[in-house]
């Protein structure tokens, strides 16, 4: 299951990204990170900007809403998703679960 934090501006996303990966995709959860696939290498935060872009498209969000929290040279990242409760992410992440 996904970890999901409260957040006074929203809920915390723990995303396992995967950069240079063949194609930009969710792959459900690993140890409790939603993991997130993409063609960016990871250089000079490119990789995280195509993570936003990415996580926007697919979860149906705005981009100005996302914000990395932390994890910015990891793959083990945090987002803070502005806006939405821990119960509204959840139903936004749960078809690709």
């Amino acid at each position: 299951m996904i970890l999901i934090e409260s957040h006074s501006e929203g809920a915390i996303l723990p995303v396992r990204a995967q950069p240079g990966s063949k194609k930009n995709e969710i792959r459900g959860e690993q140890n409790g990170f939603l993991k997130v696939c993409v063609t960016q290498i990871p250089e000079k935060g490119k990789a995280n900007k195509v993570i936003i872009d990415f996580l926007a498209k697919s979860l149906k969000i705005k981009k100005s809403q996302i914000k990395l929290l932390s994890g910015e040279t990891s793959q083990q990242k945090k987002f803070l998703i502005n806006c939405l409760s821990k119960a509204e992410l959840f139903d936004l992440i749960q078809p690709f679960l």
